[in-house]
């Protein structure tokens, strides 16, 4: 996952893109960068770390112009470089800045047809500047030998034909030099993107990014989401031009996005993410209670931060006492990049410190927004049997993760999933619980349905398999597989564990 900014403004846009990307900083740690222009030039700033460190006053000055991207990035597999960083940019045609968020499951055939048949070389490994990459060859086609300034029917003909060779899951932001801001979204849908206006002395600016957040912080209004395969164009003149640019779109949002990833103070595809996760919490209590006729919990304590509405939700629905008896050291830096599981591990102690009265002799339910590789859930059920629980349960908001991600998530290798070839007692047996309650897969979707009732299909493929692409074959979990395995991870001196030292993205819950 990243998070993406893109704003044409009546002002420049420096300031508010970096504010913005602040906001959206739980989206990814790894790198950030923001590209503007003045309509005749661009200036580009982009390193690895955190906003608050890639940019300093001297930075923020040379970024001139009235119109820009931002991107914050997290790391995957076999992509810490620093050349990695995004946007990326290609002087031809017409000078072009992307941000992208998501995964294109056909890179490796598009990296050799651009190559071999579009005579373009790639820099780097990322699929991203492979979008740009497939992007600028067909705006040059489509523009032909002509010299004019490209049409806003030159630009959406060009984004049809990227979708026409571009699978997988895809959220963009584009800035063409003298041109406009141009934003779309793959057929599915599968990553969020809002788009949002203000309007002051009479003059409007026009922004895109990942989550409304971004929008709420700098004073921006959120207009709507944008469609399934839908590209907007916002033009020099700060016209707004949209066309869906493929067929037969269907929306399919990553239900993920809802357990962990978005912000709870962002409204994503017209679901607000905390009203979600409060039903996650109240459809997880009516099965913990039907399932279990008298338990004896004593306390319900989430493990921070992106379970406490969850967890709240369920003490209500179960009639039993909400504490807060885990404290998130947040200072501590970025944890998720290890060596090995033993560091895994002791990453833990330091992330999280308990408050002993509350685990003392009580019968504890712990309750955390989902299980991944579980090394986190097991330290943490020993960190509260050494505080004095006398039983410690464990309650999951999302259901097993069985498979990969692979439209954006970097989430472990099949095989180091802990519910991936393990039944819930013998996951609840290998993490150390008393008890272990999934949330069935049918109430997730339920929690997150609930709050529009448009939505007919989610991405639930780190659930149950099933990748709405179509396109995934057994050979390509493979490949994933090869690349996200820890030994493969070491050896790339890029040891990741995103998802499972909890919330290491420092993002609210």
């Amino acid at each position: 996952m990243c998070g993406l900014i893109g704003i044409l403004g009546a002002n420049p846009v420096n300031q508010d893109i970096y504010d913005g990307l602040t906001v959206i900083q739980h989206r990814g740690q790894d790198s950030a960068g923001i590209m503007t222009s003045d309509g005749d030039r661009v200036f580009l700033r982009k390193d690895n770390g955190l906003v608050r460190d890639v940019f300093r006053t001297r930075h923020m000055v040379q970024l001139k112009g009235n119109m820009g991207v931002g991107h914050v990035r997290y790391p995957t597999a076999g992509s810490d470089s620093r050349a990695e960083a995004q946007p990326f940019y290609v002087n031809s045609p017409f000078g072009i800045s992307l941000v992208h968020n998501g995964n294109l499951t056909n890179a490796d055939t598009l990296r050799e047809e651009l190559f071999r048949e579009d005579l373009r070389q790639l820099n780097t490994l990322s699929d991203s500047e492979i979008l740009l990459n497939v992007l600028a060859h067909e705006l040059m086609a489509t523009m032909g030998k002509s010299r004019r300034r490209a049409s806003p029917d030159d630009v959406f003909n060009a984004v049809g034909e990227v979708m026409n060779r571009c699978k997988g899951a895809y959220s963009v932001i584009v800035m063409i030099v003298g041109i406009g801001i141009v934003a779309f979204r793959d057929p599915y849908g599968i990553r969020p993107l809002v788009y949002g206006t203000s309007t002051q002395h009479g003059k409007t600016s026009h922004m895109f990014a990942s989550e409304s957040v971004a929008m709420d912080v700098i004073g921006y209004r959120l207009d709507r989401d944008i469609t399934p395969a839908e590209a907007i164009m916002v033009d020099m003149e700060g016209n707004v031009h949209a066309r869906a640019c493929a067929s037969s779109p269907r929306l399919s949002p990553c239900i993920f996005e809802y357990v962990y990833l978005a912000r709870p103070d962002s409204i994503l595809d017209g679901m607000p993410v905390y009203q979600t996760r409060i039903n996650m919490g109240r459809n997880l209590g009516l099965k913990l209670r039907r399932e279990w006729l008298h338990p004896d919990i004593d306390v319900i304590i989430p493990v921070p931060d992106t379970s406490r509405t969850a967890a709240l939700e369920m003490a209500k629905v179960l009639k039993i006492p909400y504490r807060e008896g885990l404290i998130k050291n947040r200072y501590i830096g970025r944890t998720f990049i290890m060596p090995g599981q033993s560091e895994r591990r002791k990453s833990v102690r330091q992330k999280l410190n308990v408050i002993g009265t509350e685990f003392k002799d009580r019968n504890v339910l712990l309750v955390d927004d989902s299980v991944v590789r579980g090394t986190t859930s097991r330290k943490i059920i020993e960190l509260a049997r050494e505080a004095g629980a006398r039983k410690v349960y464990f309650a999951s908001a999302a259901p097993p993760v069985q498979y990969p991600n692979v439209y954006g998530i970097d989430m472990p290798s099949r095989k180091e999933l802990i519910a991936s070839h393990r039944a819930p007692d013998e996951i609840c047996r290998e993490i150390g619980a008393d008890r272990l309650i999934y949330q069935e897969l049918p109430d997730l979707i339920d929690a997150v349905r609930g709050c529009t009732g448009r939505i007919s299909q989610f991405d639930t493929s780190c659930f149950n398999g099933e990748y709405v692409t179509g396109d995934i074959t057994p050979q390509y979990l493979q490949q994933v597989d090869s690349r996200r395995n820890d030994s493969a991870k070491m050896r790339d001196g890029n040891e990741l564990d995103l998802l499972e030292v909890t919330d290491v993205q420092e993002k609210p819950g």
